[in-house]
């Protein structure tokens, strides 16, 4: 007779690990779909080797139970099998941080009072060993009535432990089904953390306080001045980077895609098949392949000042900053994620409380300047701004780079503060954010992430701008030009009709049909603009490199102007997608998508008036 199937659930604050051990414990067998009515991402895997059939569950992170945050709410009401279709967890695992036993114990008492079975994991255990800090694991079990383990969930044989323990308990806990009921908080804050210290000072030996060189580290990257112009010199930094240490590798692509080129072009014979092989294949995927290198250079910034702990620093720095707009510091890392791809950052709003800023943070999220418009960016900044060094230091690329990157900043503090004084004022949340202690990142994790994102960009390589460049191709080559055309051939084509069909639209900003057919296929990846300009370019006969056609084909204002059109367009579908679900409003998706493209005509049109009276 087969057993029921048992339901863990992980629990556990923010950053404490939870996902790591959840990968750790399920291998690559996880399965992530929606929460049944809700935009929450639910993430379940099989627990195998404990002699019967267990489902493992991880939650969003939660540091309460009594909690305002979409994330927080679906944590508690999963927990309190109150969630539609989901049947209460027969046992909880409570993962904490074992550097920070005060923060994560606070949830560990909350639940204990619910009376369901639990265990409960120390991770980061090798972490709080270096830093002196010993934890009696017997004693803390004993006080609190459950099983204790301590975990490293970054290390292969980091979680045999647990695995013991989820053995041990599979064996004993019953299934359960109906709620649990979650009592009125009768505990004052004050009497909570009192029995914490009371288990800290019985159950752990710790030196007094974080190591002093951190205050002293905290005390410069929080100064509201010295603060500030480190994250600038740090972002600039960055904007330098990907342009100065990714040239190398760039050359380097560029000229093995040349050489492809070449060598396809003297394999096959002159026809329809070199054409689509050479200017549709190779001159469309290549044209994109060659920014990966910048891109692995912006996502490796991202990912060294994410996980050395500096970002919920710099949050609180920009606290302020942001109160000034009507944004808090909550809403910094949704935006920061954001210069990676709107997508992500949107969906971690969730953890904003603030419902009235969550949403103006939707809103704003896609002005910050994603990595798919890097390489538009690159290519026109590369084609017109030239190869010069500024005051002895800067590069003039890079300069420009971080310009537009600044553009779609101060225009989302403007559209934030503009929203803002639009809606009703309601109760303000005071920004409350775990300040980790600085670490080194793990550089297998670095590695990983980059991998994952490398992974991520070339798989768009291979499948949507695949897709999109042999589909160009064919708009572009047919139908054939007439014997007695007298124009180029691509200008008969279904390519050149439909540019110039559009084409009058946009033409009080400049820009030409062939400009116009690149703005269609960049709605599904924007970075497609850039391998629908190498097709239509090739396909025309140009036989310089994309970025030499450009510079002979654009006027610097035309070139200004298609630059600042993506500062604000809505060119992406996924964004719109997510914008939709997050809301779940049609209303404000159609707000959203109205508000970008009046921005990105007033911004091109605008920029397109100024450089031709300026330059």
């Amino acid at each position: 007779m087969s057993q029921a199937l048992l339901r863990f659930a992980l629990v556990g604050n923010p950053n404490c690990g939870k996902t790591a051990l959840f990968n750790c414990l399920t291998g690559a067998k996880a399965k992530v779909a929606n929460y049944a009515g809700v935009t929450v991402e639910k993430r379940s895997g099989p627990l195998l080797g404990l002699g019967r059939p267990v489902e493992l569950i991880d939650l969003p992170g939660t540091y309460s139970l009594y909690v305002a945050s979409p994330d927080e709410q679906v944590a508690r009401r999963v927990i309190l099998g109150e969630m539609a279709g989901e049947a209460c967890p027969d046992l909880l695992v409570a993962v904490i941080d074992a550097t920070n036993l005060k923060l994560g114990l606070r949830l560990v008492l909350e639940l204990k009072a619910l009376g369901l079975p639990m265990v409960l994991a120390l991770n980061l255990a090798d972490a709080a060993r270096k830093r002196g800090i010993s934890i009696h694991t017997e004693r803390l079990a004993e006080r609190l009535g459950m099983p204790v383990v301590e975990t490293v969930a970054v290390r292969r044989n980091g979680v045999l432990a647990l695995q013991a323990a989820l053995r041990e308990a599979a064996g004993t806990t019953p299934t359960r089904s109906g709620n649990i009921r979650l009592a009125e908080r009768s505990e004052a804050v004050e009497s909570l953390y009192a029995r914490i210290d009371a288990l800290l000072a019985e159950c752990v030996s710790a030196p007094e306080g974080v190591p002093h060189w951190q205050d002293r580290l905290d005390a410069l990257v929080m100064h509201p001045v010295l603060g500030l112009v480190i994250l600038t010199t740090l972002l600039l930094l960055m904007f330098q980077a990907v342009f100065a240490w990714a040239a190398p590798l760039m050359d380097g692509i560029s000229a093995s895609m040349g050489w492809l080129g070449e060598q396809a072009g003297n394999l096959l014979p002159a026809g329809i098949l070199h054409d689509f092989v050479v200017d549709g294949l190779i001159a469309g995927m290549g044209s994109v392949l060659v920014f990966l290198p910048q891109i692995i250079i912006l996502f490796a910034f991202i990912l060294a000042l994410e996980d050395s702990g500096y970002l919920p620093r710099a949050a609180f720095l920009l606290d302020r900053l942001m109160r000034g707009v009507g944004l808090s510091g909550r809403s910094f890392i949704p935006l920061l994620s954001s210069f990676a791809c709107a997508v992500p950052g949107i969906m971690s709003t969730r953890s904003i409380a603030d419902p009235r800023e969550r949403l103006v943070t939707i809103m704003t999220a896609p002005l910050m300047t994603c990595s798919a418009r890097l390489p538009v960016y690159a290519l026109v900044i590369g084609a017109f701004v030239p190869q010069r060094t500024v005051l002895g230091i800067f590069n003039l690329q890079g300069l420009t780079l971080f310009g537009l990157y600044v553009a779609g900043i101060v225009s989302a503090a403007a559209v934030a503060w503009v929203m803002r004084r639009q809606q009703r004022e309601g109760a303000s949340f005071p920004l409350l954010l775990e300040l980790p202690n600085y670490r080194w990142p793990n550089l297998y994790h670095f590695l990983l992430g980059l991998k994952e994102r490398a992974w991520i960009f070339l798989n768009r390589v291979g499948t949507i701008i695949l897709a999109l460049s042999i589909v160009l191709w064919f708009l572009a080559t047919f139908p054939r030009a007439p014997l007695d055309a007298t124009l180029p051939a691509i200008e008969y084509s279904f390519a050149g009709m439909l540019g110039q069909f559009i084409q009058p639209l946009f033409a009080p900003l400049g820009f030409n049909w062939q400009m116009c057919i690149a703005l269609i296929p960049a709605m599904a990846a924007r970075e497609v603009a850039v391998s629908t300009l190498a097709t239509v370019y090739a396909v025309s006969g140009g036989e310089a490199a994309l970025g030499g056609s450009l510079a002979h084909s654009w006027s610097l204002p035309v070139a200004l102007a298609y630059l600042a059109w993506f500062v604000y367009a809505p060119q992406c579908i996924s964004t719109l997608a997510v914008v939709k679900r997050e809301t779940n409003s049609a209303r404000a998706t159609l707000i959203f998508a109205a508000y970008l493209f009046v921005l990105a005509y007033a911004g091109a049109l605008l920029v397109r008036h100024l450089s031709e009276l300026w330059l």
